[in-house]
């Protein structure tokens, strides 16, 4: 029995905003809908991976996705949420921008050649040849001022300024509506709540323009519990590139949720059933420290952003500070990864003369790390005898020993004492 689109969004607690007629049309007949994507960055992030992922339901529930990628209105910037107009970027930074955020979407919905297989499109593609007078004429005349003064991307905007360039956007958005509901019969567009506005310009104008029925449907903002942005973090925006924010980086945000967020976000970021969801909830509240809510979100999701490999990898960095990991492990990460995972590790910067020498482990990490490991020969060497130092995860008991390590990447060697702190010593 397929799944219906819209109860499956609202026990998952997506569903925000909805048309009335929405659901009847969609329990009526098979339709295709759309959600846009501006490519404004070479990445998406995980604040759009729930549209993302609205799309992927969609198509499970028995309907046709298109994903539209904004490259003309991604020259233009979309002013709801924002307190200021953002840079315009250039057409070549767009292109290549394009063609990234297009490689991503392909990973989640299945492009098939069937009837609902998912499509992308671009609305640069019926907007590179649309003359300017031509569009006030075509597009402009059927929306009044009044109309777009009342939105609130708009009525948020008039005390900091709003140009006319943003101010026209949720026309040129509504027409991309119209464009696919005329050339691709697609009668329902998607988008976060902050988009309601914008979308139902577009059931507006293909109402006045083509006197046809079109609908709307909008999902909930994601929050954390504490109140503050999902998706963000000091160092910003968690990104679905690994050359923007690492597989490790990825794995590790879901990782440390909280249990309150975790249990929100399984529903919004698996597709994993009820059913299963519900059996990890109860798993996870008889044995809370075992973290099964935040370990079974942060493996699926980390495997359909990355891959099956790149998790394996995730977790084995983890093992490195945080579980039981080996040299061999530890030779076995790659530099970038190596350095994400000793990311906030005290370092310290030796010549590598002083290690060629081959000092005594004593010497290594007392004097020539220039007490930031240990103050004192004494202090080192009495942790030493007792167990409590290791190098490149290899345990030292011989004060004495000469530092004959061998070196990860030919340059870091890393320190450890006690259970907890850690130490990186670049050789320079």
């Amino acid at each position: 029995m397929q799944k219906n689109f819209v109860e499956e969004l609202k026990w998952r607690g997506m569903l925000h905003d909805i048309m009335p007629g929405t659901e009847e049309q969609l329990g009526k007949e098979p339709t295709a809908g759309y959600i846009g994507f501006d490519p404004t960055a070479d990445s998406l992030h995980i604040g759009h991976l729930a549209q993302i992922l609205t799309l992927v339901h969609f198509q499970q529930c028995g309907h046709k996705p298109i994903a539209l990628v904004g490259g003309a209105t991604g020259m233009v910037g979309d002013p709801s949420g924002k307190s200021a107009e953002r840079n315009l970027l250039t057409e070549e930074v767009l292109r290549h921008n394009e063609s990234c955020v297009k490689s991503q979407l392909e990973k989640f919905l299945d492009f098939g050649s069937g009837k609902y297989g998912a499509e992308l499109v671009n609305n640069y593609d019926w907007f590179k040849d649309f003359l300017f007078l031509d569009f006030i004429r075509e597009v402009g005349k059927h929306i009044t001022i009044n109309y777009m003064m009342a939105k609130d991307s708009v009525k948020n905007r008039l005390e900091t300024g709003l140009s006319f360039t943003e101010f026209s956007y949720q026309l040129v958005q509504g027409y991309d509506f119209y464009y696919l509901y005329t050339h691709k019969n697609c009668k329902l567009q998607m988008g976060g709540s902050d988009q309601w506005g914008n979308i139902v310009t577009g059931t507006e104008l293909i109402r006045r323009k083509a006197n046809g029925d079109a609908f709307a449907l909008t999902t909930s903002l994601i929050k954390k519990a504490d109140g503050t942005k999902f998706g963000k973090t000091e160092s910003g925006n968690v990104w679905l590139d690994a050359k923007r924010t690492s597989s490790y980086k990825f794995y590790q945000y879901w990782l440390n949720l909280s249990d309150e967020d975790a249990a929100n976000m399984i529903k919004v970021f698996t597709l994993k059933g009820r059913d299963e969801i519900e059996e990890l909830t109860r798993e996870h509240a008889a044995a809370p420290h075992l973290r099964k809510l935040q370990l079974a979100l942060a493996e699926d999701i980390t495997i359909r952003v990355h891959s099956k490999d790149d998790l394996a990898r995730a977790i084995k960095a983890s093992s490195i500070l945080f579980g039981q990991s080996t040299t061999t492990d530890l030779e076995e990460l790659d530099e970038d990864t190596l350095l994400t995972v000793l990311e906030g590790v005290p370092q310290v910067t030796i010549a590598r003369s002083e290690f060629d020498r081959q000092p005594s482990v004593t010497d290594l990490l007392s004097e020539i790390t220039q007490g930031m490991i240990f103050p004192s020969k004494g202090e080192a060497r009495k942790m030493i005898q007792g167990g409590g130092v290791s190098v490149n995860k290899l345990k030292i008991s011989d004060p004495n020993q000469k530092s004959e390590f061998r070196l990860l990447h030919n340059r870091y060697l890393l320190a450890q004492k006690g259970k907890k702190n850690y130490y990186l010593v670049v050789l320079k």
